[in-house]
Formats: structure tokens, sequence, C-alpha cells
């Protein structure tokens, strides 16, 4: 639970500071956004403006164009393939192409018209002037200040603040400036803009060389899609139309370049390709040639084809000899069956055998088998009918052994003529290879010749008409164009950035106020650094408020000393005889005599006697409250020996309550610190203390960091309040305070932090308690 509250009151001491100083955060904010205001209205707009084009190549080959791919490898024949899309990049951004835009515009000396908050570029039809620079001057200084133009009627007046004199000059006659020769001429076109003054014009003016590098700065080229050919020109400029003017005449330009490259290529295309068929015709006539004579000496008319012929003859006569073969063996069959069969027998039928006559016979036979079969099946063999069908058998038997005789020596025939064909088509076979090889060593010759020189006649119509007919590389998609929104002034952002400074830059002065501050300011600072208890705060006193505490006081310096006397009473002992509260300090200005004497009236308040001893006598403070009271005898001639008739003599009415009475320091002695340490100081204690008159003994003593007069005291006190003031009291003070508390040089120690400001009050206090110290609210005052 203490960690949490610690968490909890650290992060409330780190942002209070703040908080506390809010004001300032308000008053920074609200001039940084009039600055910011101020800033914006006082830049001038800067609008970007848009051009793209989509680069084409005229002379790319379609994939129809066969073989006129291979040139593009060829570096004479580099321009019939795609450009590369980085290069014309380059193109744009190169100085030669900018060089011949602003050539043809006046772009070197930019005319101005001095306006409220910025100076408002005039261009085109809002320029009144035409400015042609006629001749730039060699090592000559540039001007860096403005020329104002001045006319009356038809004359001119040029005034800058670096020359001495005015130059007078007229319309349309040539000005020898320190640094160029120029002339001026009114704008036929001019148009007054609306809502502009006109009456301080000024040019400005930079050599040709800078005027290129600032718009080739200026020119941004890139690619709208990575994969594509289309190119984006952009610029920043003050002025809508010279920027429009100014993209549009670059691609311009970069088309006129593309067109005289394309014609000169296309004209050294043409020459060269001429040359190359006057060679490749005569190459041609030759393998022509060579092919004829091959062929009438080798009697070809198509090899191919011939090739393909003898092929197919081979197989079909390779075929024809297995078929023969074939019918060969069915036949052979067919008689050694014929032979082994009895009368009785049937034949067999559909062997595959291709001889209409024999496969009739073997049918007819069959039948009349199966008939002379079915007859023994119901009559004997001697029957007449049976006798008869074994006749008709034999004799068809007969029959069919003498046609299957004769079909087998038919097939030997044909097998033989056609093993002939087929020897005849292998032998043209084998030497088609060799003729082969041959002819398509010429024929290839004559292709490549017939294919190179119909390239040449095509790459030579190409080139003619490209030469009569060019087209723009760079086609135009968007002409350029302006975008509404400004680049520049980001007013969002301006405004976002010094709204930012307005917030760092309180934080950061608090910030490195509170780092670098080497005084205590509040309460928490003393916490920090001592163990001892702080007893009470005391509020910094404002002009109008008095320095004392009056009767019935209820101001919060009044209250602040209440709280005080409260808490040391709970540090004073408890005894009969007069307590004794001792009043130091580190250093001189901390407020001890201000706390000494407003604690005693207070204490006096309650009807309680209170002595005040003005202790510090090296340097008394005690009679600025009663300066008639600087001479009059005290402390340091009691210490000194002097006789006294009684203790009354030295002590004198406070004035400003009837139960306070003072004892001021007298004269300051050479010896203070002797004085201190004679016993004097003892025995005036004790004589107060039989006397039994005041309860409490206010001790205003010296500073205990300067010298040590409080610490020869300090063993006589009952309670130590030592003060310390805001913004006076060094932190390492209160180093030397513990130092002397643990040293037991001091005992009972309280401290008291006197001159806090009212934003630096403990516990919230905003001074003042009961209705009539209640403070009103500024938005409530009348």
């Amino acid at each position: 639970m203490d960690n949490k509250n610690s968490k909890e009151i650290n992060i409330k001491e780190l942002i209070n500071p703040y908080f506390k100083n809010w004001k300032y955060f308000v008053g920074f904010l609200f001039l940084m956004i009039i600055a910011a205001v101020y800033f914006i209205k006082s830049t001038t707009p800067v609008y970007k403006a848009q051009a793209t084009v989509l680069i084409k190549d005229a002379k790319k080959m379609s994939p129809a164009s066969g073989d006129i791919g291979v040139l593009q490898s060829l570096g004479g024949f580099s321009g019939m393939g795609t450009n590369s899309i980085e290069n014309e990049l380059g193109v744009f951004q190169s100085k030669t192409i900018i060089e011949d835009v602003l050539k043809e515009h006046n772009f070197q000396t930019p005319l101005y018209s001095k306006q409220t908050f910025y100076n408002l570029e005039l261009y085109g039809k809002t320029s009144p002037y035409i400015i042609h620079i006629i001749q730039e001057k060699n090592d000559v200084e540039l001007p860096k200040k403005p020329i104002y133009i001045k006319t009356n009627n038809n004359q001119i007046t040029l005034i800058s603040d670096e020359w001495d004199n005015e130059i007078v000059s007229s319309f349309n006659k040539t000005i020898n400036l320190p640094f160029a020769l120029m002339m001026i001429s009114k704008n036929p076109n001019f148009k007054i803009p609306k809502k502009t003054k006109m009456s301080d014009v000024f040019f400005t003016y930079s050599d040709f060389d800078s005027t290129v590098s600032n718009f080739q700065a200026q020119l941004e080229v890139d690619l709208l899609e990575k994969e594509g050919t289309i190119i984006s020109l952009s610029v920043d400029f003050e002025n809508k139309d010279k920027a429009k003017d100014f993209l549009n005449s670059l691609i311009t330009q970069y088309n006129i370049y593309a067109t005289n490259d394309k014609n000169i290529e296309s004209k050294r295309t043409k020459d060269f390709i001429d040359k190359r068929i006057s060679i490749i015709s005569k190459e041609l006539g030759d393998v022509e040639t060579q092919k004829e004579g091959y062929k009438s000496s080798n009697n070809i008319v198509d090899l191919p084809t011939e090739a393909r012929i003898n092929l197919q003859l081979k197989e079909q006569s390779k075929a024809q000899i297995l078929e023969i073969g074939t019918q060969l063996e069915l036949n052979k069959i067919l008689e050694n069956t014929l032979n082994k069969k009895e009368t009785g027998d049937v034949l067999p039928f559909n062997l595959g055998l291709q001889n209409e006559a024999a496969t009739k016979s073997i049918q007819e036979y069959n039948t009349l088998v199966s008939q002379r079969n079915k007859l023994l099946r119901e009559a004997t063999p001697d029957n007449p009918v049976v006798k008869s069908i074994n006749s008709q058998i034999d004799e068809l038997r007969g029959s069919l052994k003498e046609t299957l005789q004769k079909n087998e020596t038919s097939l030997a025939l044909a097998k033989r003529k056609v093993e002939m064909q087929y020897g005849g088509s292998e032998e043209v076979i084998g030497k088609i290879p060799s003729q082969e090889k041959l002819f398509r060593s010429i024929e290839r010759q004559q292709q490549i010749k017939e294919n190179l020189y119909l390239l040449l006649l095509q790459k030579r119509e190409e080139a003619a008409i490209n030469v009569e007919i060019t087209a723009d590389k760079a086609r135009t998609i968007d002409k350029a164009f302006v975008f509404k929104v400004p680049v520049a002034p980001k007013k969002v952002l301006i405004l976002g950035v010094f709204m930012v400074f307005g917030i760092l830059l309180p934080f950061s002065i608090i910030y490195l106020k509170e780092i670098l501050q080497s005084t205590v300011n509040k309460r928490s600072d003393i916490s920090k650094l001592t163990q001892n208890p702080i007893i009470a705060e005391i509020p910094k006193l404002k002009r109008s408020e008095n320095n004392l505490v009056s009767f019935n006081d209820v101001s919060p310096i009044a209250e602040a000393f209440r709280i005080l006397v409260t808490n040391l009473k709970f540090l004073l002992p408890i005894k009969d005889e007069p307590q004794i509260i001792m009043i130091t300090s580190s250093v001189k200005g901390e407020g001890k005599t201000f706390v000494s004497t407003n604690l005693s009236i207070v204490l006096a308040s309650a009807r309680s006697k209170v002595l005040v001893v003005g202790a510090d006598i090296r340097n008394p403070q005690l009679q600025r409250y009663n300066p008639s009271m600087k001479s009059a005898k005290g402390l340091t001639e009691f210490l000194g020996g002097e006789e006294f008739s009684s203790l009354n003599d030295i002590i004198h009415p406070s004035g400003f309550n009837e139960n306070c009475d003072f004892i001021y320091s007298g004269s300051i002695p050479p010896n203070p610190t002797d004085l201190l340490q004679n016993n004097k100081l003892d025995d005036l204690l004790s004589m107060l203390k039989e006397q039994n008159k005041y309860k409490y003994i206010v001790l205003d003593t010296a500073p205990l960091l300067l010298v040590t007069d409080s610490f020869i005291i300090a063993d006589k006190s009952d309670v130590i309040v030592y003060v310390t003031r805001s913004e006076v009291t060094e932190k390492s003070y209160l180093e030397f305070l513990n130092n002397s508390v643990e040293e037991k040089k001091l005992k009972n120690v309280g401290i008291v932090l006197n001159g806090v400001k009212e934003s630096n009050f403990g516990y919230g206090n905003k001074f003042g308690y009961g209705y009539q110290a209640e403070k009103s609210k500024w938005w409530k005052k009348k």
C-alpha cells in the first residue's frame, strides 16, 4: 500500500509542475498558433503539376515477323527492338533537353509582384512585361537582390539596392545591365489578375546554367508502374501556368529528339540494306545455279517425293511377298490334305486361299461327299446313286489337284517378280541419304539467302516508310495538369508542428528548470532530502501585505504561523520552566528574524508571555521592526559584562503585542564567538528562568553554515526551528543539516519552509481557511 501511495505521489509530483504552469502552455500554444497562421499566410503557395506519357517503340517487331527478330541483337539494328525504359527516364532528366526547353521560355528572369504577405510570381497573361536575355556577361557577379521595374509611358526605370544609380531605358531597346544585355517589352496579352497589387513589380536574375540546374533538380521523373512504360513527370512550382508550360514543352522536345534519332537511324539502315541486298542477290543466284546442276546430273525432280514413293513401293513389295508366301503355304496344305483324304472325307474350307476356282471346287467336292455320306446311312456302297456320286467325286478330285498345281505355279512366278521389285526399291533408297545430304546443303544455303533477301527487302521498305512517316515516340496520356491543393505550405503539418513546439517549449523550459533547480521550492523537495519533520510552510508575502501578524489576523500568513505554533508544541518537552526555542537557518536571507518575530507574536496571542532574544550579534536584524531601538543596549552589552541594575534594562516591549518582549542584539562586537562562549548567555537564561515570567524564550540566532555561533547556543535550546526559504535555500544545505543532526550537533529539529509561492503550497492549500479568507475566481471578479 505504501509503495502504491509512493508511486502515486511521485507521478503527481512529476506532472504537478506542468499543471501548475498551465497558463504558460496556453499562452505559448496561442502564440505558436498565431505564428503558424502568419507563417502559412506569408509562404507562397506551391502547386504540384504532373504529366504522364506512354513511351512506345514504332519499330518494335510483331511475333509474325519471323526471323526478323534475329536482327534485333545486331548493333546496327538496335533501334528495331524496345528501348530501355530506364534510359528514357534519363533522357527526360538530362541537362541537354532541359536546356532546349528553357531556350524557348523566359525562365531566367521570373517576375514578381509584392503582396501583403508574400511575393506573387507573374507569368504568361499575368505578366505585364516580357524580358528577353540577349547575352549573358561572363565572369561578373550576379545580382543577389531583386530589380524593381518602374514605368512611365514608354520609359523604364530599373532600381536595385545593389546599384548606386538607377538605370533608365525604353521598351524594346537593349538595356546594358552589369550582368547581361536584355530587352524588356510589353506583354500584349497581359491581363491584370484579380485582387493583386501591381504597384511593386520586380524580377530576379540567374545565369542560364544555374537556371537549368535548378529546373533539373525540381523535375521528378518516375515510372507510373514498375512493369509498365508509362512515365510520370512532375514539378512543384509557385505559378501553375509556368509549371504546365515547362512539362508540355519537355514532352514536345523529347519527341523532337526521338523523331530526329529515328530519321537518322532509318536513313542509315536503308543505306546499309541496299548494299546488303546487292551482295545477297548475287549469292542467291549462285546457289540456285548449283542446285539446278545437281538435279540434272542425278536425274532428280523432287528428291523427297521420289524417296517417299520408293519407300512406299518397298513396303508394298514387302507386304506382297509376305502375302504370296502365305498363299503358297495354304496351297501346299490343301494339296497334302487332298492326297491324304479318302473318298468319304471332306476338305478344309475357308482357309484364306485367294483362288476362286480352287475354293469353288472344294465347296462342290465337300457337297458331294456330304451327299454320299448321307446316302450311305440308308443304302449300301453298291447303290447306283452312291456309285454315281463316287464317280463325280473322283472327277472333281482330279480337277482340284490340277487347279492347285496351276495356282502354285502362278504364285511362284508372282513372288519372284515382287522380289525383284523389292530389290530395286532398296537400291534406290540406299542412294537417297547421300543425295539428300548434298541436296539439303545446297537447299539450306538457298533458303538462308532467300530469307535474308526477303528480310532485307522488307526492312528497306520499313526504313523508307519511317523516313516519310514518323510518329511521336512519347504519346501524351495526360497533358500537364495542376493539383488543386497546394503541396506547400502544408497547413495542417505546419500548424501541427507549431502546436507541438507550443507545447514542447514550455514543457522544456519547465523541465530544464526542474532538473537544473538547485534550490528547494516546495515541501516535497525537503521531504526527499531529510528525515527531519517539516512543521510549517510560510507563504510568500505579497507587496500589499504586512510583514507582521496582527491581532485577530486571518490572513494566510497568520494561519501558517498558527500551524507552526501547533506543530511546534508537539516537539516541545513538557516542563514548568520557560521553553527555549532556537530559530536558525543555513545562510542569511532565509527569514529567521521574520519567523522569530511572527512566531513570538502568535505565541503571545494566546496570553503566553514570550521573549525574543536577538542572538545574532554579528548581523542584528531584530531592530529593523523597530528602527528607534537600533542604539538600544542588549545582548552584546550583557555578554560583554556591562552592569545593569536589572534585566529589565535590556528587555523592551515589542510594540506589537503586550505579551511579547524583545532583547535586542545591541552593538556589533569584534569578538562575537568569544562572547557567546563566556557563559554569560547561560547566566542570562538562568536569570530568565528564575523570573518565571516568560513561557517561551525565542532565540533569533546566526546562520549555521556561515559561523559557529549558533552551534554554541544549540545545546541550550529545547527545540530548533530550522528556517529554509523557497527558491533561496540550496538543496545541498539540507545535507549539512542532516550531517549536523547525525553528529548530534543539533537535536529536536523542525523545519520551516518560508516564502512559498501559492502554486507550490503543500496539500493544495490555497491560503486561508474560513469564509472570509476565500478568494474569488478571476472570472467572478467584477
